[in-house]
C-alpha cells in the first residue's frame, strides 16, 4: 500500500528531537501555553516574516479570533471561495457574519479577483482568500480591491505553510494571516493546533486575549472570550519541527516537479502554479475526468487517494441557507468533480511516485473497479 501521508516515518525519523521536547514539558508541568508555545510563536512569527504570532487550539479558533479582532461581526458579510474545507466559511458564521462566495480561478483552485467586485455590498466588511493546497491566491489585485472599499483581508494560510507570493510569505500579505496544524498539514501537531501572525500590535493583543478567556490578569476578564489556547506539548512538537519545515517543503516541490514529469501526456491533469509564486503542495491535487473510477481503480492497485473537495460548500446540506444552488459557481463544481489528491508526503520515495504515476499513465481499463 502507498499511503497518502506517512506520519508514522516522520516521527520515526524525528523521534530523538521530538521526544525530549515533550519530555521537558512534563517535567516542567507547564502544559497550558509557557514557554514551549512562547518559543514557538517567536519562531514562527520570524518564519512568516511578521511581529506576531498568536498559538491556538486550531486553525479554526484562529480564523475566528482573527475576524473577532478586526471587528467582523453580527450583519457584516465576508467574501470567501465555495471551494475549501468547511472551517472557512463556519468561522464567519461563529464569528455572526455572513459568508458570500465568488468563484474560483480554474488553474490555481483560489479566489478570481476578477469576481470580487460584483460580490460586494454595502454590508461587506472583510475578504477572505484561501490559499488552496499551499498555493497562494492573487493577493496583489485582491489587496488593491479592499483598500478601494475598505475592506480587512484576512488570509487563510491554514494549508499554505511557507508559500511566497512575489517574494512575501503566506500570512504576511493581509491585516492577520491564519494557519492550522492538524497532523497532515506540512507544519503539523501531534494532535490539533493553529495561528494567527499579524504586524498590527493592537490585533495581537485582542487575539491574545480572545483565546485566553479575556484575561490580563488571572480572573480579571477584560473582554468575553474562548478558551482556544495551544497545549505546552503542541507547542514543543511544532518548535522541533520548525527546524525540519524548509527541507520538508523543497522535498515537496522537488516531488511535485517529478509527478509533473512522469504524469506529462497522461490522463491526469497536474496542478498548475503561477510564475510569481512558491507552491509548498500541502496537496498534490490532479484533475481528472471519470474521478471517482480512477480512484476505485488505484485503490485496486494498493495506492490511497483522498478527494479535496467533493462537494463545494454552496452545494452542503449545512449551507442551504446561503441561498445559492447548482451553477452558481461553476469553476469550483467543476474542479469539484475533477479533483484527486495523490500519495504526497516528503518522505515518498523516488519508486513509489513512479508507481503511481505509471499507474495512471496506463489509462483507465474498461473492467476498473467499481466506483469508491
Amino acid at each position: 500500500m502507498i499511503p497518502l501521508a506517512d506520519l508514522r516515518e516522520q516521527y520515526r525519523r524525528l523521534k530523538s528531537e521530538i521526544d525530549p521536547a515533550i519530555a521537558a514539558v512534563l517535567e516542567n508541568a507547564q502544559f497550558v501555553l509557557g514557554p514551549a508555545v512562547e518559543n514557538f510563536e517567536r519562531q514562527f512569527a520570524s518564519y512568516c516574516g511578521v511581529s506576531h504570532a498568536i498559538g491556538v487550539n486550531s486553525g479554526t479558533s484562529a480564523l475566528h479570533i482573527a475576524l473577532l479582532a478586526a471587528g467582523i461581526g453580527p450583519g457584516d458579510e465576508v467574501i470567501t471561495v465555495p471551494f475549501t474545507f468547511v472551517a472557512t466559511i463556519a468561522a464567519i458564521e461563529y464569528a455572526g457574519a455572513t459568508p458570500v462566495f465568488v468563484d474560483i480561478e480554474q488553474d490555481t483552485c483560489t479566489m478570481d479577483p476578477s469576481k470580487l467586485e460584483r460580490a460586494i455590498t454595502p454590508r461587506t466588511k472583510a475578504l477572505m482568500p484561501v490559499h488552496l493546497f499551499g498555493h497562494p491566491a492573487d493577493m496583489d489585485p485582491i489587496a488593491e480591491i479592499a483598500r478601494r472599499h475598505t475592506l480587512v483581508v484576512i488570509e487563510d494560510a491554514c494549508q499554505a505553510h511557507g508559500a511566497e507570493y512575489k517574494g512575501r510569505r503566506a500570512g504576511s500579505m493581509s491585516e492577520i494571516g491564519c494557519f492550522s496544524f492538524y497532523p497532515g498539514k506540512n507544519l503539523g501537531a501531534y494532535g490539533e493546533g493553529g495561528a494567527a501572525v499579524t504586524n498590527n500590535a493592537q490585533y495581537a493583543d485582542t487575539m491574545r486575549l480572545l483565546r485566553s478567556w479575556g484575561e490580563r490578569t488571572r480572573y480579571e476578564h477584560s473582554i468575553k472570550a474562548f478558551n482556544y489556547r495551544m497545549d505546552g506539548i503542541q507547542g514543543a512538537i511544532l518548535g522541533v519541527k520548525m527546524k525540519h519545515l524548509e527541507p520538508w517543503t523543497e522535498a515537496r516541490r522537488a516531488l511535485a516537479a517529478t509527478y509533473d514529469r512522469l504524469l506529462a501526456g497522461s490522463p491526469a491533469s497536474p496542478p498548475k502554479a503561477r510564475q510569481d509564486v512558491r507552491h509548498v503542495y500541502h496537496q498534490y491535487a490532479v484533475r481528472l475526468e471519470q474521478r471517482d473510477r480512477w480512484r476505485a481503480h488505484l485503490a485496486d492497485r494498493g495506492i490511497q487517494t483522498a478527494v479535496h473537495y467533493p462537494v463545494p460548500l454552496h452545494l452542503q446540506p449545512a449551507y442551504r441557507d446561503l441561498g445559492y444552488g447548482v451553477g452558481d459557481f461553476p469553476v469550483a463544481e467543476s474542479v469539484a468533480r475533477e479533483i484527486l489528491s495523490l500519495p504526497f508526503f516528503p518522505e515518498m520515495t523516488d519508486p513509489q511516485v513512479q508507481e503511481v504515476a505509471g499507474v495512471l499513465r496506463a489509462g483507465l481499463p474498461a473492467n476498473a473497479g467499481s466506483v469508491a
